[in-house]
C-alpha cells in the first residue's frame, strides 16, 4: 500500500474532519495524559485552521491541516527508504506537485526538525474544489509499505468502530466498550453513562476542556 492508494480510499474533507475529531475525544478518554495520547485535534490551532495529528511514539506521526482552502496531509515513517534523511531532501515527487495554497505546510517548523527539510514520506492534499485526493506523482522503491502510508493512515483508510477498538485495546491495555466507540465516531453527544463505559472513574466533567479543545458537539441540556 501507498499515498496512491491511501487518496482512493481517503472520505470527503467534512467526513475527514469529523472522525479526526472522534479519535481524538476517544483518545482523551482513554489517556488522561495529552503527552501519551495517540491522536489528538486542535480546533484552535490558529484563527482559521485546525490540526489532527497521530504520533505512535516511536517517531512516527502525520498530521492534517484543516484550512478554508482544503486539507494537507503530511505523513512520516522514519524507517521508510524514503524517509528525507536518506539524501537530506524528501523523496522526489513526493512534495514536489503540492500546491501554492498548501505549499506553506510542507515547510512548516512545525512538521520538521530544524534539520533543513520537512520530516515527509506520505503526503496528500484536496482543495475544496477537488473530486478527490491529491498526491505526487513518485516512483517508489521497491518494499513493503514503503511510505508508511498502510500503518500511518489505517485509522483513517479503516474507520470502523473495531478498527479502532482493536488498537486502543492493545495501547491502553484495557477493555474498549465498542458499543461507546460506536456512539463517538457518530459525533454524539457525550454523557455521563457514555464516559463511564470507556472508564468509569471519569466523568463528564472531567473532559470540558477536551471537548473544547477538540470542537466535539457539546453534551445536550
Amino acid at each position: 500500500m501507498t499515498v496512491h492508494d491511501t487518496a482512493a480510499l481517503l472520505p470527503p474533507i467534512p467526513v475527514l474532519r469529523d472522525h479526526c475529531r472522534a479519535l481524538a475525544m476517544l483518545e482523551a478518554i482513554l489517556c488522561r495524559d495529552p503527552a501519551y495520547r495517540r491522536f489528538t485535534f486542535d480546533a484552535r490551532w490558529s484563527a482559521t485552521e485546525e490540526l489532527a495529528a497521530m504520533s505512535n511514539g516511536s517517531g512516527d506521526d502525520y498530521a492534517i491541516v484543516f484550512a478554508p482552502a482544503g486539507a494537507f496531509v503530511r505523513g512520516f515513517d522514519h524507517e521508510s527508504p524514503m524517509s528525507p534523511y536518506v539524501d537530506d531532501r524528501p523523496w522526489p515527487g513526493v512534495v514536489d506537485e503540492v500546491p501554492d495554497v498548501f505549499r506553506r505546510y510542507v515547510d512548516a517548523p512545525a512538521f520538521g526538525d530544524d534539520v533543513g527539510f520537512p520530516n515527509v514520506t506520505a503526503c496528500l492534499w484536496r482543495t475544496i474544489g477537488d473530486d478527490s485526493w491529491r498526491t505526487g506523482t513518485i516512483d517508489f522503491p521497491d518494499a513493503c509499505d514503503p511510505d508508511g502510508s498502510d500503518h500511518l493512515f489505517e485509522q483513517l483508510t479503516d474507520r470502523s468502530a473495531e478498527s479502532y477498538q482493536d488498537v486502543a485495546t492493545y495501547l491502553h491495555e484495557v477493555p474498549v466498550d465498542l458499543a461507546a466507540v460506536r456512539h463517538v465516531l457518530a459525533l454524539r453527544p457525550l454523557t455521563d453513562g457514555l464516559v463511564a463505559a470507556l472508564d468509569p472513574r471519569l466523568t463528564l466533567a472531567d473532559l470540558a476542556a477536551d471537548v473544547t479543545a477538540v470542537g466535539y458537539p457539546p453534551a445536550e441540556r
